[in-house]
């Protein structure tokens, strides 16, 4: 029998598994695996593109080289890190993993709005309003990016058509300065621009492929829209994210306009400035934010939705790291932000993973063992958000968790995918409580605020990728969203970058946009009394009463 110290353990990643080889780089062993990784300095270090995360059997490798310092544990540069000793496994993941595409749909806002871009031809000249940028290189394009904490989304389009003519999504690479927005404050507050930077290296390199496939040349994207939460806006326009920080937890643009410095939290720069691959003098543009976390992601989703011109009341809800709630109708608007944390975009949780090939996005319980579905119908690797949810809503009806979030049973963890070893924990269900509880007390303090109830409510926009592939049905019966007829949750796709696409090619509805972000109420629920008792009460897997909210607006 072969002792422990003589096993040779494995090397596993991509859903590969291989025997262990002293002296290769992690880097070596992705390439062999055609995993992409990428790189731009012949394996040096010196351009920190290699990103991996060591899931396990870091000790293994050797000591971090001094070009790994800015990181913190669990990540290497693929490039440094070399397999030293081979008596257990080691697990990575690529950092630059493509995502299932959610990109806007077709659509445009039934605003009566036609084609309106601020980048125009005048004879042979392309002009931006009344600056001319030169000579017209060939087609006007711009590009519509939604900078999400977890996923990076753009489209490529036709500023003279309005066509989209590419959209690629991608993980955010700033994963290694943490999962949410205040983890990846302090980390800018340590290591100032290299959130920055990597996005920045990501994002052109996405951008380069998309100009290749297409032929199209730089000097003809002439304009970008950037929408994202406050955080990821003000990192990619470098800016200071300190204030976001702390209390009042606002932008240092909505700082200078409370104090009369700027007329508006919008930003503009000219694209050689922030380093972004386009015309050197195209302009990159942020929409106003709405107040404190609420962000431009937000001010682009009321755009996809055409919120201000909708009759009765609406309810738009942006599950995310940080979760965005807006209600209203007539005359107020009110809108909060809910720091809900990664967990239903697969951060925190066991076996959680973003919107990829082979994660589980729906499961169903077959009477005893669930059925799933993933996506690509590739080998479940994790579950997305879509799943998770389903597979809470399942798993309750099937009286294997109960309401309070314990386990029925005795269960240590409930088995999705027994062969893959895929399965929930009390530790995931707990996060996952916890997340949908942020999301639940945010929607009730604005009913409350607004003093309607869910029987009021005439429509609910879920907005994002994960609200996209969301069954609403399973979502009320764990309470995550109000319990509405079913034929009043309208699903808008990516509204933010939809919102971006419809701003891009419209001059009007910037303007109104600024009027509309200008009347927003904004809540901090943090300041709400009673809050931390809404908070508890929201972690019960249970639908939400039809009364609930309104009777005692404060």
């Amino acid at each position: 029998m072969a002792r422990d110290a003589d096993r040779v353990g494995n090397l596993v990643h991509g859903g590969e598994r291989r025997p262990l080889a002293a002296g290769r780089s992690l880097f070596d062993e992705a390439v062999a695996s055609a995993l992409a990784v990428p790189a731009s300095c012949r394996r040096t270090g010196r351009c920190r593109e290699c990103l991996v995360r060591v899931v396990r059997g870091d000790a293994q490798l050797s000591p971090r080289a001094p070009a790994e310092a800015f990181l913190p544990h669990g990540y290497r540069l693929a490039c440094q890190a070399i397999v030293d000793r081979t008596d257990g496994d080691i697990e990575f993941a690529v950092l630059r993993r493509r995502l299932r595409i959610l990109a806007a749909d077709g659509s445009e806002p039934a605003d009566g709005l036609g084609l309106d871009p601020v980048v125009r031809r005048s004879g042979d000249r392309v002009r931006y309003r009344d600056e001319d940028l030169g000579p017209a290189a060939g087609r006007l394009l711009g590009v519509a990016l939604d900078i999400g904490t977890t996923t990076v989304v753009f489209e490529l389009i036709d500023l003279e058509s309005g066509r989209p003519l590419h959209a690629a999504a991608f993980e955010n690479p700033q994963r290694f300065g943490g999962s949410d927005v205040m983890a990846r404050i302090g980390y800018d507050a340590e290591h100032p621009g290299e959130l920055r930077r990597a996005l920045r290296r990501e994002l052109n390199r996405e951008l380069q492929s998309a100009y290749r496939a297409l032929r199209i040349d730089r000097h003809e994207v002439l304009e970008a829209v950037v929408v994202g939460n406050p955080t990821m806006r003000d990192l990619f326009f470098g800016l200071d994210v300190g204030p976001l920080g702390r209390w009042p937890f606002r932008s240092v643009t909505e700082t200078e306009v409370r104090r009369g410095l700027r007329p508006t939290t919008g930003l503009l720069r000219r694209a050689h400035e922030l380093g972004v691959l386009m015309h050197p003098q195209g302009r990159v543009v942020s929409v106003p934010i709405v107040a404190a976390h609420v962000g431009a992601d937000t001010a682009a989703d009321l755009v996809a939705t055409d919120f201000a011109a909708q009759a009765g009341l609406s309810l738009l809800i942006d599950i995310g790291t940080n979760s965005e709630i807006v209600i209203g109708g007539g005359d107020r608007v009110l809108a909060a932000s809910s720091p809900a944390g990664p967990a239903f975009e697969g951060g925190g949780v066991r076996y959680g993973m973003a919107g990829a090939d082979g994660a589980i996005e729906s499961v169903r319980w077959a009477g005893d063992h669930f059925a799933w579905r993933t996506i690509g119908d590739e080998p479940p690797q994790g579950i997305c958000g879509s799943g998770l949810v389903d597979l809470l809503a399942e798993a309750a009806r099937a009286g294997l968790i109960r309401a309070d979030s314990s386990f029925a049973g005795g269960r240590r963890v409930i088995e999705v995918a027994p062969e893959q070893r895929v399965d929930l924990s009390r530790a995931d269900v707990s996060t996952l409580a916890q997340a949908k509880a942020a999301n639940v007390a945010g929607q009730r303090i604005l009913m409350r605020r607004l003093g309607v109830t869910p029987g009021d409510i005439d429509r609910v926009f879920l907005a994002g990728a994960f609200a996209n592939a969301l069954d609403a049905a399973n979502a009320m019966a764990i309470g995550l969203i109000p319990p509405v007829p079913l034929e009043r949750v309208l699903r808008v796709g990516n509204a933010a970058l939809l919102g971006a696409r419809a701003l891009l090619l419209s001059d009007e509805r910037r303007r109104r946009l600024d009027a509309l972000v200008g009347r927003i109420e904004h809540v901090e629920l943090e300041l709400e009394p009673d809050f931390f008792e809404l908070f508890v009460d929201g972690c019960r897997f249970e639908p939400e009463p039809p009364g609930t909210a309104g009777r005692s607006a404060p």
